[in-house]
């Protein structure tokens, strides 16, 4: 049972260091909820040098793949990655002031099908559909109206709020995986051997003394 028991620490560890993760997240996000502005332009940075290495990567494998069909369609996409990655590097003010404007657009247009889809459709979940209709609504003309300011928090509280429930989500998996782990392992243990009920003791002959007695080690013959 060595092998077993070895791996079962190893999961165990494995998912300590998940639930480890997940805590920073969780504070980064609490962090990140506290200072919006400033979340604002680290989920700003952070877009952009995503965008930056992942154009610089499109870029070798289209070099690699040179020859083929794809390869200047590889080209251009990294091309345009690494534009905007650059882009949003150096202006990350103007970048989370563009994309709080396409977020409010988007709250709009969604909130206004949602509206009019449950108000002509009445299915089901008509109330349900027309809440989250009204609340897109009530969202993007809130954020809309207080644009330019708005892009200060709205993209950094979007990206603490995805950091503290992706924590909270780890969290959860490496408790959880640490607990069933610590089930299975002693479920695998084998039993603990039961002592026997008796043990016979060996007959002695009948006449010769029991050298245990105090009474009989004084017949000794070696006394």
């Amino acid at each position: 049972m060595v092998e077993p028991t070895r791996e079962s620490k190893k999961l165990s560890r494995n998912f300590g260091w998940l639930a480890f993760l997940g805590i920073l997240l969780v504070i980064g996000g609490v962090i990140g909820l506290v200072y919006t502005g400033f979340a604002t332009l680290t989920s700003m940075v952070l877009f952009g040098w995503l965008l930056l290495v992942g154009g610089l990567v499109g870029l070798l494998q289209a070099v690699q793949s040179r020859g083929t069909n794809f390869f200047w369609l590889g080209v251009v996409v990294a091309a345009l990655n690494i534009a905007a990655g650059v882009v949003v590097i150096r202006n990350p003010v103007g970048t989370a002031e563009a994309l709080t404007m396409f977020a409010a657009l988007l709250f709009l247009t969604g909130g206004l099908f949602r509206v009019v889809g449950s108000v002509v459709v009445r299915g089901p979940q008509f109330g349900w559909t027309l809440v989250q209709g009204a609340f897109g609504l009530l969202l993007g003309i809130l954020v809309l109206f207080d644009w330019p300011h708005s892009s200060l928090y709205v993209l950094g509280t979007f990206f603490s709020l995805a950091l503290l429930f992706d924590g909270l989500g780890l969290v959860s998996i490496g408790v959880g995986g640490r607990r069933v782990v610590t089930m299975v392992s002693e479920a695998m243990q084998p039993p603990a051997p039961e002592a026997p009920a008796g043990t016979a003791t060996p007959e002695r002959p009948t006449g010769q003394p029991d050298f245990s007695k105090p009474e009989d080690q004084d017949q000794s013959p070696n006394r």
